[in-house]
């Protein structure tokens, strides 16, 4: 069942800590909390996407801002903890993981079977209908239009979290069409890097674009450095 799942997934996130936290006098890591933490909220997040509970839309923001506190807490410094705090901290790695499973039992449906495999062939079916059907109505539209960008936007949304991503990019390159946007131009550059299973130059240039355009607080700075690292190793 899936809450089972969940309660496997959040023991293995806190574990680690929690055994570091017993073993030693003193608290290292503060920040491995909310890292593990926020590991965890990644993973019941890619189930929640798969049973269908979040739109693309939904999955996309919250995915975004779980990362962007991702790199936050992977950027704060490790400063000494008082021990006085360590019981405090071995308390949350047991209440948390408790507070969550219950805030899902109350809110989730675990009791409920997996949806059978004809299910899943028809709703993905009429997904592929509404696709068609946003396809058609953007080829209408003006490109230069924000209708015609939040609709490609939505297309490239609904295509990554389908995991199709040559559709994807080839989506949020034509949301490009009307203006300029770094963030959009970084999400059609990685697209574009998932699809070939490599950073194409196509797809370093528009990360080099969108970083050079980016504030410098951008939450997905840190993952387009990264990519063009990969497209300047042999």
């Amino acid at each position: 069942m899936i809450w089972l799942v969940l309660a496997a997934l959040a023991v293995a996130a806190m574990a680690p800590l929690a055994f570091s936290l017993l073993r030693h006098a003193s608290l290292k890591k503060r920040k491995g909390a909310a890292l593990a933490l926020y590991q965890a909220q990644l993973a019941e997040l890619e189930l929640e996407r798969e049973q269908g509970h979040l739109t693309a839309a939904e999955y996309e923001a919250a995915q975004v801002e779980i990362k962007r506190r991702l790199l936050a807490a992977a950027e704060t410094a490790d400063p000494p903890v008082a021990a006085k705090g360590r019981g405090l901290v071995l308390a949350a790695l047991a209440v948390v993981p408790a507070a969550a499973m219950a805030l899902y039992l109350v809110g989730g449906t675990p009791w409920l079977p997996a949806m059978p495999l004809a299910e899943q062939q028809a709703k993905a079916r009429e997904e592929e209908a509404l696709l068609q059907a946003l396809r058609a109505r953007l080829a209408t539209m003006d490109p230069h239009s924000p209708r015609a960008r939040e609709g490609f936007v939505l297309l490239g949304n609904a295509e990554s979290a389908r995991e199709h991503y040559a559709a994807a990019a080839d989506a949020y390159q034509h949301a490009l069409i009307s203006g300029f946007d770094p963030t959009l131009a970084a999400m059609a550059a990685e697209a574009l890097a998932r699809a070939e299973g490599r950073v194409t130059p196509q797809a370093a240039s528009l990360f080099r674009q969108a970083l050079a355009q980016a504030p410098t607080d951008a939450p997905w700075r840190k993952l387009a450095e990264e990519r063009l690292r990969e497209a300047a190793t042999p």
